[in-house]
């Protein structure tokens, strides 16, 4: 593949809903630009950008994947990006590096959860947009109606360039309005049309849908605006002229039309990207250069910034690192420094991606996308820059984990090769965070669902043959006393020579705000100072598990009273096991009570979902502290929730909402367990008590 200016490459990414056709929309970009011989279906897994086996197993985009292509002199990078929730991370990092999007909507169901996700995502970037409304050949297909949901969504800056001649099965072409033409395809899906007049059928709509496109442009041009509403003509050179700058203003946001399987509409598509939407060269980015602000731009002379945005492991190459270049050009077997790490980086092999084939270039240029594989240092979002002009792009901000879960290997084998597996993963993808329980001792991974966490194990175990087992992670009870109690015990023991002599009285008592203290208030010597260290000591020990469940005791205050002590059997092991044994005895007598974590919830939902959330919340023993309108028709419910209660709250929030609502959680406190839940947990820690000596 030839080098190509920044002015003659456009990064262009394709977001939507899953299942709106996005994957076979980049094949037959790159099927009608000669990149590919044949279309591929994802029916059939033989596809491109979808090539991974998790992918080809499941018929959806789980990552993001590079697809060049070749038109009208123009390389366009088409960046084929998932549309379900779980993979928001991949979403965010081809946002970062695309210039432009194409949102596609199914034409049989209108705006989706993931249409309104992809659009704020590219309105916070503040990128130009083209809809794309696909499958218009499917059974109930409806432009007008897809349109019409596009408009209410999205506003009048919606406005349709283009619309369909016929639906469903009678779909055979469309109506340019700007060249003022009809095309009609042949139906061997090779892309091919002819061009002829507009059918007299369709007058009254191309009338509906000009009027609708001049209404965005005048929008943004006062004097087309006045005769627009003096009734004056308006010619199509004149709506032509002012389209590009309002698109790339983001003030007007055309809708295309075509089916992406049938080949139809896809040419007029590329034509569209090509002459409407912005060049590598037209992006305005900053970077940072010993913590000064600096504009970074799109020259091939200019120093070296180019930003990591995407990790893979791949099992033949290794780490694989994708970056796109905004300035200057990174060559083949040379050296760059890394600006985030401070370090030096050596590069290898540089290679264009189309999919999983790696095409090998001496350079990448600025404006444009490629890849290198075993960087030592640089991970996901990192610079490569000239070490005498260290810049630092802005990263990719990644969403929180909102789900985990507990990973257990299935044999020795596996525990050996767990934990470095899991680390590649984590490299791999930065929305999963890999960390381990101190209390329960767990590996727990967290993601941004459960098909997220799920997957990422099966490709662990596919790419490293690494088997484990995925279960939800213990809660982090905790046992305490609800009242004052005193305990004593004596430890005596005579085996022949020097005996084992120890003897305490423990007073115990509730301490609200803190885990532990520990005191003496001892007098005339009944216990010697030398041994105070060895009676905290027996404390903690028996601190660790708990008489009610095993679990750790917290929120406990423990004085040394009184004791007694043998001049020569007395040493700090015999009042170790007697303070720890007292201990234990004083926990028992002072009503000793389970404690649950209690976290602070905050859910964001549409207005119209607060009813149903609320009376789930409800259900999970929530408190509901208070609810904040925020913007978009949204309200944030906050409420202190048990976390027990909500470890799968990921999926219960997904499927209340439809996948419009999201949540945050922070630890706030430690609670008493109602009695009835109290039981269930002892009688589930005495069975895993139980099976651990079986």
């Amino acid at each position: 593949m030839k080098q190509y200016a920044a002015d003659r490459i456009r990064n262009v990414g394709l977001f939507a809903h899953g299942s709106a056709g996005k994957t076979s929309l980049a094949e037959a970009l790159l099927f009608d630009t000669k990149a590919t011989t044949r279309l591929g279906r994802v029916d059939e897994g033989n596809t491109v950008t979808d090539y991974d086996p998790d992918e080809i197993k499941r018929r959806i985009s789980v990552s993001a994947a590079i697809a060049p292509v070749e038109w009208r002199d123009t390389k366009i990078n088409i960046i084929d990006a998932p549309g379900y929730a779980d993979f928001i991370g991949e979403v965010k990092s081809a946002l970062r590096v695309s210039d432009a999007a194409v949102i596609l909507i199914d034409a049989s169901a209108g705006v989706e959860v993931g249409t309104e996700q992809a659009w704020r995502l590219a309105e916070e970037r503040g990128i130009p947009r083209i809809l794309f409304i696909n499958k218009m050949d499917r059974e109930n297909a409806d432009f007008a109606r897809a349109l019409a949901s596009a408009r209410e969504a999205f506003g009048i800056a919606v406005a349709p360039i283009q619309f369909p001649i016929g639906a469903e099965k009678q779909f055979r072409g469309l109506v340019d309005l700007l060249n003022e033409e009809a095309h009609i395809y042949a139906d061997n899906g090779s892309g091919t049309y002819e061009t002829g007049p507009i059918p007299d059928d369709l007058r009254d709509d191309e009338e509906t849908y000009r009027r609708q496109l001049i209404e965005s442009l005048a929008d943004h041009d006062e004097d087309l605006m006045m005769r627009y509403l003096e009734d004056e003509p308006i010619s199509t050179e004149e709506l032509r002229s002012g389209l590009r700058q309002c698109i790339l203003s983001g003030d007007v946001v055309p809708v295309l039309v075509g089916s992406a399987t049938a080949n139809r509409g896809v040419t007029e598509l590329l034509d569209a990207i090509v002459d409407y939407l912005p060049s590598a060269a037209d992006a305005k980015v900053s970077g940072k250069v010993n913590d000064e602000e600096v504009e970074v731009v799109a020259s091939a002379e200019g120093p070296v910034a180019a930003l990591a945005f995407k990790t893979v492991a791949d099992p033949h190459v290794g780490r694989v690192t994708y970056m796109r270049v905004y300035s200057g050009a990174i060559k083949s077997n040379t050296h760059a420094w890394n600006a985030n790490r401070g370090e030096d980086e050596r590069l290898g092999q540089l290679f264009f991606v189309r999919g999983k084939e790696h095409l090998n270039t001496d350079a990448i240029g600025a404006g444009d996308i490629g890849a290198v594989a075993k960087l030592a240092s640089v991970m996901t979002g990192d610079t490569l820059s000239d070490q005498g002009r260290p810049v630092a792009l802005e990263g990719v901000e990644f969403p929180g984990a909102s789900y985990s879960a507990s990973v257990h290997p299935k044999s020795k084998t596996d525990l050996d090769k767990m934990g470095p597996a899991l680390q590649r993963l984590v490299e791999e993808d930065p929305t999963l965070h890999l960390s381990r329980d101190p209390q329960t001792g767990e590996t727990i991974l967290s993601g941004l669902g459960e098909p997220h966490v799920q997957i990422a194990l099966d490709r662990m175990s596919r790419r490293f043959g690494v088997n484990v087992e995925l279960g939800l992670p213990r809660v982090p009870y905790r046992e305490t006393i609800s009242t004052k109690t005193l305990a004593e015990y004596k430890h005596k023991k005579q085996t022949g020579g020097a005996g084992q002599y120890g003897h305490v009285f423990l007073e115990l008592e509730p301490l609200p705000d803190a885990d532990f203290e520990f005191s003496e208030r001892v007098f005339g010597g009944s216990v010697p100072r030398n041994f105070y260290p060895a009676v905290e000591k027996g404390v903690r020990e028996g601190m660790e598990a708990g008489p009610l469940a095993g679990y750790p005791v917290v929120n406990v205050r423990v004085t040394l009273t009184d004791g007694s002590y043998h001049t020569v059997d007395s040493n700090e092991m015999s009042f170790k096991i007697a303070s720890k044994e007292a201990f234990k005895k004083g926990i028992l007598q002072g009503k000793p009570v389970l404690l649950e974590p209690v976290v602070t919830l905050k859910v964001t939902v549409p207005e119209s979902y607060t009813g149903d959330v609320m009376s789930d919340l409800n259900t999970k023993r929530a408190q509901v502290s208070g609810m904040n309108p925020g913007p978009n028709g949204s309200t944030t419910i906050e409420a202190l929730v048990p976390a027990a209660e909500i470890q799968r709250y990921a999926t219960d929030l997904r499927s209340i909402t439809q996948g419009r609502g999201s949540f945050t959680s922070d630890f706030s406190h430690y609670q008493p367990v109602p009695a009835h839940i109290a039981d269930q947990v002892r009688a589930a820690a005495a069975k895993e008590t139980e099976a651990s000596h079986a």
